[in-house]
């Protein structure tokens, strides 16, 4: 399946992942966030072709975002399992479902409503402060050196702008 078609999938995730990243890839997370572990009901969720899904899982699990863990042995079967770098990657995927309902939505409504379980309310997803809680949204933040910020390829331009002073967020 080309880019193009991830806009037909009625899923927010997958729109923006169209526009923006690997959609098999966040999709594959999204599915497991969502609960699927083995690799039938992910290829059945995602209509995705087995040597795809198996080149995404190989690279989640390559990159220790998800361990394989064996759930049969004859024929071998195993279930995918987010590990902590995964399930750090949570507030990503939340964040590019409120990116999609939003930019681009799916006519017929938002697919997944996020409730927050501690209080029962729909929640829309937002990236705030650990300090105050306020909303860090283009405009209400800005950048200054890391310990580990230099000049290099990919950052030259960014590293003398920050030798300057802070850089803002927006526009």
């Amino acid at each position: 399946m080309d880019r193009t078609r991830f806009a037909d999938i009625p899923c927010s995730v997958s729109r923006a992942a169209g526009a923006i990243a690997d959609p098999w890839t966040l999709l594959v997370l999204r599915d497991l966030f969502l609960g699927l572990r083995r690799f039938e009901e992910l290829r059945q969720d995602l209509g995705i072709a087995t040597n795809i899904l198996t080149a995404r899982l190989d690279h989640l699990v390559a990159e220790r975002l998800v361990e394989r863990r064996r759930y049969h042995a004859h024929p071998p079967r195993d279930e995918y399992l987010l590990t902590d770098a995964g399930r750090d990657l949570h507030g990503i995927v939340l964040a590019l479902l409120a990116w999609g309902d939003r930019h681009r939505p799916d006519p017929a409504g938002a697919p997944l409503l996020p409730r927050h379980t501690a209080c029962g309310h729909p929640s829309r997803p937002t990236v705030t402060c650990d300090h105050c809680g306020g909303e860090l949204a283009a405009g209400t933040v800005e950048f200054t050196p890391g310990p580990g910020g230099r000049p290099a390829r990919g950052t030259t331009v960014i590293a003398a702008r920050l030798a300057n002073g802070p850089l803002p967020s927006g526009d």
